[in-house]
């Protein structure tokens, strides 16, 4: 009485696709095509390996990215200087603000003058920064 018994649908889970890929294939590879298979994988930068093999079959573009350590790490050091830069930004304005609400006028001048020379030195050092990018980017 149980088995004749239709299951109930709308009970929640996955919904069912409209083309469900139900035919499967097998390959066994030698070690050295296993090794080249792995490599083109690598390559290929594709998320998983049946992605990758489908393309293949059907003769579908993908692309391969290939990253330099060096510009991955220049990149991240110059992200970090960035935030750094704006961070000097945000604590100048703060700084500013503090002199002329704690400070005499004569001591204020004097402070902000150090502060604005220090802000000149930045400065140049931010065109470096600049200038190095762009003499990286023509680079690569």
């Amino acid at each position: 009485m149980e088995k004749n018994r239709k299951p109930r649908g709308g009970k929640g889970g996955r919904p069912a696709k409209n083309d469900p890929a139900v035919y499967r294939f097998s390959v066994n590879f030698s070690a050295v095509e296993h090794a080249r298979f792995l490599d083109l994988y690598e390559q290929s930068g594709l998320l998983s390996k049946a992605a990758f093999i489908k393309a293949r079959v059907f003769n579908e573009a993908f692309r391969v990215v290939k990253t330099d350590r060096g510009t991955l790490e220049y990149v991240a050091k110059l992200t970090a200087f960035h935030a750094q830069f704006r961070a000097i930004g945000t604590n100048y304005n703060q700084v500013v603000k503090e002199l002329h609400a704690h400070f005499s006028e004569k001591k204020t001048l004097a402070l902000l003058y150090k502060l604005e020379k220090a802000t000149r030195e930045l400065a140049a050092v931010g065109q470096q920064v600049v200038s190095l990018s762009e003499e990286f980017r023509q680079r690569w």
